[in-house]
């Protein structure tokens, strides 16, 4: 059963008791077994206090929004601090994070913005420690083989380009750009808010899974590619097990690999993902073939000493095979757990993304809102009147009706009809209970005599 906390009933000073430090856990247990929790006629002192005892507490991300200068305090004490801009002054948005004109907008930046911001940001950790733990652990492989002697798997020159050249790109792109399901499908269903707030999509259990997928593959980087070369022979009979051919084929199965990855990893596409990561490769080969020409090593040989490498190991089809199963074999357990867990345990993600494949992708038709036009962009406020005004003649309804005409006397009448009669200020009324159309009373005709005394026998 869901309750509600009401403290609008009370004044300033009950609520800055129940924020002392003796009753600040009371009044928090208490407030965290309502649905609602609502302070109202509090300074902004103790807006603030409220925003501080929550973060103190309670793990969780706090959002204050307001419209005035007495909301800074609280803006600022949350760690999101939303600001509307409007008649109240411009000290709020100027304090705050976020700022729009209407507050039915928090529902767009939380559920749409907010929801696609975290899951990039997610997205973009693992597979930023992914890439940099299968980077290393092939150094540490490569030790038990070199006698430890810190010497480098990779070429100096693709140690230094590898996070600036090579893999910077695609995952600025994926943290860019990245969506599960457009902002239609989104606000259509509220429930894929649901697991950013219990921490699913990164936590220590999905960061050691990360550590174990790229201890696997680093595994597999290292390994493949040191069978291919051993004992190995080139199509023209010379010998292929040497260290250039065996680091320019396991850092080239490296580049491969991550990009696939994160080909993986991508929901959403663009012509700025697509750049992106085929561009990086594209580079990654350009520039290797570059910096392995001879005409680099002309200039500065200790610097370039893989001369010709690239033009020699890249001609043969056995790297190709190799960087194609290498790249396989470090993809496949991750299909294989995304296939088994969408089948058996799938998340509220997969079953919208499901449905949203059912429907084609047609974007849920947005809800219709009642226009309201309005003559003036002003606030609407109270008006007070020091006088008595026209209430009491509105309800008594005297000018609304009018009584029955007379039958007639056989009489033509002249001037007004019979059953005239005045109201309003016509008749004397008045707002502030003063005479008006003071007239002088004279003696009445025999006429109206004669209509008095005519009308008072019906």
């Amino acid at each position: 059963m869901d309750y509600s906390l009401d403290l609008s009933t009370y004044r300033v000073s009950y609520t800055a008791y129940a924020l002392e430090s003796s009753m600040e856990l009371e009044f928090l247990r208490t407030a965290c077994m309502c649905k609602t929790v609502i302070c109202c006629r509090v300074t902004p002192l103790q807006k603030a206090q409220v925003v501080e005892l929550v973060k103190k507490y309670k793990r969780a991300v706090t959002l204050a929004i307001g419209d005035g200068a007495n909301d800074v305090s609280m803006i600022k004490a949350a760690h999101i601090g939303v600001g509307i801009s409007g008649q109240e002054g411009m000290q709020a948005v100027l304090s705050s994070d976020f700022s729009f004109a209407q507050f039915r907008f928090l529902q767009r930046l939380l559920l749409v913005h907010g929801r696609w911001s975290y899951l990039r940001m997610c997205k973009f950790l693992r597979y930023f420690f992914y890439k940099n733990f299968t980077f290393t652990f092939v150094h540490f492989w490569y030790a038990f083989f070199c006698g430890f002697s810190a010497q480098t798997v990779y070429d100096e020159g693709f140690i230094a380009l590898y996070n600036l050249v090579y893999t910077s790109l695609p995952v600025l792109g994926m943290a860019l750009f990245d969506q599960d399901v457009n902002d239609g499908w989104s606000l259509e269903f509220p429930q894929l808010y649901v697991p950013g707030q219990l921490s699913q999509y990164f936590s220590k259990t999905a960061f050691m899974k990360c550590a174990l997928h790229s201890c696997y593959s680093s595994l597999v980087l290292f390994f493949v590619p040191y069978a291919t070369v051993y004992d190995s022979m080139r199509s023209d009979g010379k010998e292929a097990a040497d260290y250039q051919s065996f680091a320019l084929l396991t850092q080239t199965c490296l580049t491969v690999t991550v990009c696939v990855q994160l080909g993986l990893d991508l929901s959403y596409w663009t012509a700025v993902n697509h750049l992106f990561v085929w561009g990086s490769l594209g580079m990654y080969f350009i520039v290797t073939f570059a910096m392995q020409s001879d005409g680099l090593y002309q200039i500065h040989p200790p610097s370039f000493r893989f001369v010709g490498t690239a033009r020699n190991s890249l001609d043969q089809f056995s790297v190709w095979l190799t960087v194609f199963l290498t790249a396989v074999l470090c993809v496949l357990p991750v299909l294989v757990h995304r296939f088994i867990f969408v089948q058996f345990r799938p998340t509220i993600n997969d079953k919208v993304r499901f449905k949203v494949r059912q429907k084609k992708d047609h974007r849920p038709s947005p809800r219709r809102r009642t226009k309201i036009r309005r003559s003036s962009t002003r606030r609407s406020g109270y008006a007070f009147s020091h006088a008595q005004g026209y209430g009491d003649l509105v309800t008594s309804k005297r000018f609304l009706r009018r009584p029955a005409a007379p039958r007639s006397t056989g009489f033509t009448p002249t001037g007004r009809s019979p059953g005239f009669k005045a109201t309003g200020r016509s008749a004397g009324y008045s707002p502030s209970n003063k005479a008006q159309n003071n007239k002088l009373e004279v003696e009445p005709t025999e006429l109206q005599g004669y209509r008095t005394v005519q009308d008072s026998t019906f």
